[in-house]
This record gives C-alpha cells, sequence and structure tokens, in this order.
C-alpha cells in the first residue's frame, strides 16, 4: 500500500491561503487535511464551511475533514455539499457510530474515524470492517504544534494487526507531532498515512519537506 501525505491546512496562513492551497496543489501531497473545531469537544474554534468551500475552490486534491465537533450527524451532507471526500469523525462524539457512518457513506464520502490518545482502539472491532480510515491521534486534539506521545506506536501494532486478522484494507492515519524525526518510524509501525501540520508550513521549502516525509514511507524499497 502506498504511504501518503496530508498536510494540514490549519497550520497554514489564513491571509494567503490561495497560495498555501497552490503550493499543495505544486507538491506530493496526496490530500489535504482540514480541521474543524467547535470549541466544545476541543478547546479551540477554527473554520467552517465558508473555508472549506475556499480550499475546494482552489484544489483538486481530495479534502479529508477532520470533525472535532459534537453531534457531527448534523452536518454530514453540509460537509459533503462543502467539499469533503473524506469525513472523519470521533469515535468519543458519536453515540450511534455504525448510523453515522452509514449516513456519511450514503452522502458519497469515505468514512473515517478518529480516536483520541486515551481512547483504547479495541472499541473499534465492531465497526473497522466498515470505515475507510483509522485516524490514531498522537496528541491531544484541538492545537497545531504538540508534542508526539510515544504511546501512538504501540496502537499503530494494534491496529495493524487487527486489520490483519480480519484482512481488511482499512487504512491507518496518524494526526499530531508529525515530522522528519518519527516519520519513517510510524510508517514502519503500520501507518499508512501521515498528517503534518507545522513540520510542513514552518519548514524553509514546505515542497520540499513534503517529498522528504513521503519518501520516509520507501524504507521497505
Amino acid at each position: 500500500m502506498s504511504h501518503l501525505i496530508a498536510p494540514s491546512i490549519l497550520s497554514g496562513d489564513f491571509s494567503n491561503l490561495k497560495a498555501d492551497v497552490e503550493m499543495l496543489n505544486n507538491s506530493a501531497a496526496d490530500s489535504i487535511h482540514v480541521d474543524i473545531m467547535d470549541g466544545v469537544f476541543v478547546p479551540n474554534i477554527s473554520f467552517g464551511f465558508p473555508i472549506l468551500e475556499t480550499i475546494r475552490k482552489y484544489t483538486s486534491k481530495p479534502l479529508d475533514v477532520h470533525l472535532m465537533i459534537i453531534e457531527p450527524e448534523r452536518y454530514i451532507r453540509r460537509f459533503q455539499e462543502a467539499g469533503a471526500d473524506n469525513l472523519i469523525v470521533h469515535f468519543e462524539t458519536c453515540k450511534h457510530l455504525h448510523r453515522t457512518v452509514q449516513e456519511i457513506k450514503e452522502c458519497g464520502m469515505r468514512a473515517s474515524v478518529a480516536v483520541n490518545p486515551h481512547t483504547s482502539v479495541s472499541n473499534l472491532m465492531d465497526i473497522i470492517g466498515g470505515i475507510d480510515m483509522v485516524l490514531v491521534m498522537s496528541v491531544n486534539p484541538g492545537f497545531g504544534g504538540q508534542k508526539f506521545i510515544e504511546h501512538t506506536y504501540k496502537k499503530l501494532m494494534q491496529l495493524r494487526s487487527l486489520i490483519g486478522k480480519e484482512n481488511l484494507s482499512t487504512m491507518i492515519g496518524v494526526d499530531g507531532g508529525v515530522d522528519l524525526n518519527n516519520a519513517r518510524k510510524l510508517f514502519e509501525e503500520g501507518a499508512d498515512i501521515l498528517v503534518a501540520g507545522s513540520a510542513i508550513f514552518k519548514a524553509d521549502n514546505p515542497v520540499d519537506t513534503i517529498q522528504k516525509l513521503k519518501n520516509e514511507g520507501n524504507f521497505k524499497d
């Protein structure tokens, strides 16, 4: 399976959003990660539909829309209309996760589930065969630039074992504290896609950094 990079636009320059999106268009990025925060589920507020629609306008790359909000099921259709290709909901916010996943797919999007650092991946045993990706949070969600939580590696191994036993095609993503220091090990331990924000947008050459992160997935070649 290919190893993918999804830059998190939350770390971009919103006074020059178009330029940042065009930079990503011309990079090796496989998709653009868009964080939606409500100030309730996480202690921060980010952008909403207008910004997502603007990003959609300027790129043809897939948009991975990460909903760090309560009651995400209320907005599934609206996010599809705004341009989401892959809708990521949190295990911790969905009372009826199976139903929410079904609704996402019925709207024509890929359906993914994120788990916070304290959430055991064993909670996904009954849903993992019906989702496209598990997004493992390697920081506590809400803010960029946090320190990577080392326990993430163990969760990746557990997930890879579960997916392998069931012979599934479910992908594994990692979000938080990803940089050139840990990218290779994350890929080695089972990650398929890495979400990186500060490591890319604070780099002297973001395009080069994206390519270097992607190259870390070639450890088996």
